[in-house]
């Protein structure tokens, strides 16, 4: 059984603590790989490296700093199709999706690239006599994150490639569920030319999350996955006197209006339902019906999710792949069985959808939901898609208001009124128009409002540079040889 390392120091580290965890192909059902769980131990020699490398890299020139970033992005532009490879092998998502994934985080690379002017500080001559001033940002330490299984490079991308070029060392915990391309990436960034400490990846559990929170030497956290953990994760974090930013759960709606082109509509909410059998935290998981287009938009969602065809990553027919897990598998199925019990109409049911022995639910889809089915109110994170029906558009509005999430929401309409309405009157942190899956480019940030997001930061972006850095003032005065004067006591105040 192939073992997945550690990466410490610039190097594959075994782990200490004994613990290990299968790492599934999902399309089988069958254990490929065996990745190390670490504790304590593991943590406390990554943050050591991490620490020691921190006074080299942070005093490293903005130009060797960025040379690096060039060259890691050139590497993972021409590793593509091997990183994909790895993350359909492990996720389970088709290997056109993941390379989709690839490409996104690679972005934020390009972002980091342009790091010299995003560090350039302010400057004010003369603010009083004799008086200038100047701003800088400056890196905070030793940063880490903390990232799920879904996308286990995009992610990743969004954290440690802004926190290392703003002149910070980082320790990521990927998801053990998928644990290869971490270690993949870290390769390519000792290729690149990284200093060896300032990129350091330990896999584990809970075990290795509290270590990394309560370690008095780093600094940030940056976390992405369900509300109550992230929750968790920034109380733990914030008490432990450090600054984070934990990215939360999601429900996300999509509003159809009556004047909405249904046939564009429909292919774009299917696609963001069920790509990645609906594992992504910015799926449209409830589609908000308005009047009389409900009827039609049904039918034609019921069609395209039985034409979905279900198989495994390495089949270039697959459209959608399996669930990461035989307990996710079970958790939607179950699900599922809880929206029929209550009431709801099951138009497709995809539990039965078995091309081999591996984790698939083919893709569900649910009308005349309500806000009190658990199907609606649950974050299934799987291929069930739920239809609401809402008589008017304001009625559309406050049931996306009313949803304890606030991450991404799409509004499918013809109206150019409607739409400046909507995104001035939802409480939703990334909105999209006739755009179903609303992830910003790179030099935006990403987050939600409400339960989904804890902290006050979103991540990448001009935000995700504020967050690794912390600013600094400095007041100059140069006098000049003259006879002394009186001391003053007074406050000081421009002259």
């Amino acid at each position: 059984m192939r073992t997945i390392d550690h990466w410490i120091a610039g190097a594959p580290a075994r782990g200490v603590s004994g613990r290990t965890a299968p790492v599934w192909q999902p399309a089988t059902g069958v254990p490929q790989a065996e990745v190390p769980l670490g504790g304590t131990a593991e943590v406390n020699d990554a943050v050591a490296a991490a620490l020691k490398a921190y006074d080299t890299w942070s005093g490293m020139s903005l130009t060797r700093r960025v040379r690096v970033l060039f060259a890691f992005r050139d590497l993972l532009e021409r590793h593509e199709d091997e990183l994909a490879r790895i993350v359909a092998a492990e996720h389970g998502k088709t290997i056109d999706d993941a390379r989709g994934e690839v490409v996104r985080g690679r972005e934020v690379v390009d972002f980091a690239c342009g790091i010299p002017h995003l560090l350039k500080g302010g400057y004010s001559p003369q603010v009083s006599t004799g008086v200038d001033s100047h701003s800088l940002r400056e890196p905070v330490g030793v940063c880490a994150g903390i990232t799920p299984f879904n996308f286990p490079v995009m992610v990743p991308l969004w954290m440690h490639p802004i926190a290392i070029a703003c002149g910070n060392t980082f320790v990521l915990k990927p998801s053990e569920r998928d644990p290869s391309a971490s270690m993949r990436v870290a390769e390519l960034y000792a290729e690149a030319g990284l200093p060896e400490g300032v990129f350091n990846v330990v896999h584990g559990d809970k075990t290795v999350v509290d270590a990394l929170l309560d370690h008095p030497d780093v600094a940030a956290v940056s976390f992405v996955g369900s509300t109550p953990v992230a929750e968790y994760v920034y109380g733990r974090g914030t008490a432990a006197g450090k600054r984070v930013q934990a990215l939360g759960g999601a429900k996300n709606h999509a509003v159809v209006l009556p004047d909405a082109d249904l046939d564009d509509t429909v292919r774009q909410i299917a696609s963001a339902a069920f790509g990645s059998a609906g594992q992504r935290c910015m799926a449209l998981s409830a589609v908000v019906a308005v009047g009389d287009v409900a009827d039609p938009l049904v039918d034609r969602l019921a069609a395209a999710a039985r034409s979905v065809r279900v198989g495994p990553a390495d089949d270039p027919r697959s459209e959608m792949g399996p669930l990461i897990s035989t307990a996710a598998r079970d958790r939607v199925v179950d699900l599922v069985g809880q929206g029929v019990t209550a009431g709801a109409r099951l138009v497709v049911d995809g539990r039965e959808a078995h091309p081999g022995d591996g984790f698939f639910v083919g893709p569900c889809l649910f009308d005349h939901v309500t806000p009190d089915h658990p199907i609606y109110q649950e974050e299934i994170f799987g291929p069930v898609l739920v239809v609401l029906r809402a008589a008017t558009f304001e009625d559309a509005i406050a049931l996306v208001n009313g949803s304890p999430y606030g991450n991404g929401t799409a509004l499918f309409t013809s109206s150019g009124e409607a739409a400046r309405r909507y995104e001035r009157q939802v409480g939703v942190g990334m909105i999209g128009i006739n755009v179903p899956i609303p992830v910003p480019m790179a030099y935006y940030s990403f987050g939600g409002w409400k339960a989904s997001l804890f902290g006050d930061t979103h991540v990448h972006g001009a935000e995700g540079v504020a967050f690794y850095t912390r600013g600094k003032v400095v007041t100059s005065r140069w006098p000049r040889p003259q006879t002394a004067e009186r001391v003053s006591y007074r406050f000081p105040q421009a002259e």
